[in-house]
């Protein structure tokens, strides 16, 4: 049964309409050294995710953490190198839908002006080893969006998207 409203007619019956959630994203952050026709790569080891494969120094941006704070912090943890903030140049933006979890990511390539210390290993529990690689011969094993990712920063593409159906 209808109610009236203030003015005595019947209220108009308003059918909720179901709520949407805003988009989450996971944001992964990559540092591109690369010089001379070679770009810097580490073998991930003991990981959940793409363990055995070449892979970019990588990570994920923290909760209240700024993209580029996200960055920096990860060359520190990853390869013993500070890198301030302002030093890096975003380079390559990657939508990637992850066939394996279905879930929606944003990948987003830095390449540092400059840095300070010497680059080494340091999480070698979670890498293998380091390597420079050609970008004309990247290893077959390398992780796909990371192949794809450099494939587009050296057409001087700065966006782009993997996974999503056509």
């Amino acid at each position: 049964m209808t109610q009236p409203d203030h003015t005595g007619h019947p209220a108009e019956t308003v059918t909720a309409r179901p709520a949407t959630d805003p988009l989450t994203l996971i944001v992964g952050v990559h540092l591109v050294l690369a010089d001379d026709g070679a770009v810097l790569l580490g073998r991930r080891r003991n990981t959940s995710y793409a363990a055995g494969l070449w892979h970019l120094p990588a990570g994920h941006m923290e909760r209240g953490e700024r993209i580029t704070r996200s960055m920096a912090r990860e060359a520190e943890e990853e390869l013993g190198i500070v890198i301030a903030e302002n030093d890096l140049e975003l380079v390559h933006t990657l939508h990637h839908l992850d066939a394996d979890d279905g879930r929606s990511r944003l990948q987003l390539f830095f390449r540092p002006a400059r840095y300070d210390g010497e680059v080494r290993n340091a999480e070698p529990h979670k890498c293998e080893e380091l390597r420079r690689w050609p970008l004309s011969r990247l290893p077959a094993d390398i992780v796909p969006y990371t192949a794809h990712a450099l494939t587009e920063i050296a057409r001087g593409s700065r966006l782009s998207t993997v996974g999503w159906p056509a």
